[in-house]
């Protein structure tokens, strides 16, 4: 399994746990599907906060870096700083 299928899969399972949510590919638009609405919307960022130490600035709540479970995995690897791989990332907080 590459880091980014893992990561893929952590995120796919962090749907699954805090959202009650299956999604079907990395792919699957979640806002288009209606998994994602505005409260959806603040319980994924409450649960990628937990899972990777996100915190992540106004200026990086834009749809598209939330629009599938791929761009999330990007937007998660992005923000990635301490060098480890994509499937233990952790991110430090915005100050």
């Amino acid at each position: 399994m590459s880091q980014n299928d893992a990561l893929h899969e952590r995120i796919t399972r962090l749907f699954a746990q805090h959202l009650n949510v299956e999604i079907a590919s990395a792919e699957t638009d979640l806002f288009d599907t209606g998994v994602l609405d505005s409260l959806g919307f603040v319980e994924l960022l409450v649960a990628l906060e937990r899972e990777f130490g996100l915190a992540a600035a106004v200026d990086d709540l834009e749809v598209c870096n939330f629009k599938s479970i791929a761009r999330i995995a990007e937007f998660v690897t992005a923000r990635a700083t301490d060098g480890r791989s994509a499937s233990e990332v952790t991110m430090k907080p915005v100050v």
